[in-house]
């Protein structure tokens, strides 16, 4: 596929009732640097202004941190970037995989329930049902990945960042988090290790903030899907941050004292680069 190049600004503007004071956040906007993209510039600002620091979290993210005590009625964080995408081609539907090992490396926080991820018997049910006996783990994973884009119903607003997966299922709608949160719950039932990605997807119609899945499948390793679109990723994709779930992965997190009355606006702009 050809390399394509992105701008990307993300806004996250937060105004409190009351002024706010003894912040501490961390920040997870920092776009990831592997086999499928490339990060050449990256900066992030706050309004106010403090020093930020910089680490690897458990799941080899980039995460700045930083703390802001005076007190503040608003707090901007500004993060620009510049990505090369270069995806190699999608991988064959007909694609024939070994089966899955019974102990596959990196696997175990893959496999187990999470905060927003259970792994109930009906959830398991509905893997069982989508794959019809399936032993090629890449046509399993196509399956439920149909499955999931049939059975969820695209819409916004219906779900919030802390809704769990078993009120998706019950709903049968939600948001780019709660297909790629079902699609996990599914795989992982049936022991195919599974991790959720935060990142970027640039249309025509808009530029968003989004949430697709990786699984870690025999001979190719961790793999990318889109059950919100039915699709594996392309050059319009650009990955943040990977987990288990919405948990470990969100944009922005933490804490502060004052009012708990608040409004957060967030904005997202990618162009060509």
């Amino acid at each position: 596929m050809p390399r394509m190049k992105w701008r990307i600004q993300h806004r996250t503007l937060y105004t409190y009732a009351t002024p706010a004071r003894d912040s501490f956040n961390e920040v997870r906007l920092t776009p990831a640097n592997d086999s499928r993209q490339t990060l050449e510039f990256f900066s992030l600002q706050t309004t106010p202004a403090a020093p930020t620091r910089q680490y690897h979290d458990f799941y080899g993210n980039t995460v700045h941190h930083f703390e802001i005590a005076a007190p503040h009625p608003s707090l901007l964080i500004e993060s620009y970037a510049l990505v090369s995408t270069h995806p190699p081609p999608p991988l064959a539907e007909n694609e024939s995989l070994p089966p899955l090992a019974s102990s596959m490396p990196f696997s175990f926080d893959y496999l187990s329930p999470t905060r927003f991820v259970d792994l109930d018997p009906a959830t398991w049910r509905m893997a069982v049902d989508a794959t019809a006996g399936m032993t090629n783990p890449w046509q399993a994973a196509l399956a439920i990945m149909r499955f999931v884009h049939g059975y969820l119903t695209y819409s916004p607003a219906s779900t919030h960042v802390h809704t769990h997966l078993r009120d998706v299922i019950a709903k049968r709608c939600g948001v780019c988090q709660d297909f790629a949160h079902m699609m996990l719950g599914l795989c992982r039932t049936l022991k195919m290790p599974a991790r959720y990605v935060s990142g970027y997807l640039a249309t025509e119609r808009a530029s968003a903030t989004h949430a697709w899945v990786e699984l870690l499948l025999p001979t190719l390793g961790w793999h990318p899907m889109d059950p919100t679109h039915d699709r594996q990723i392309d050059g319009t994709y650009m990955k943040l941050a990977t987990g288990r779930d919405y948990a470990d992965v969100a944009p922005v997190a933490g804490y502060y004292k004052g009012s708990l009355h608040r409004k957060m606006q967030v904005d997202v702009k990618i162009e060509p680069g």
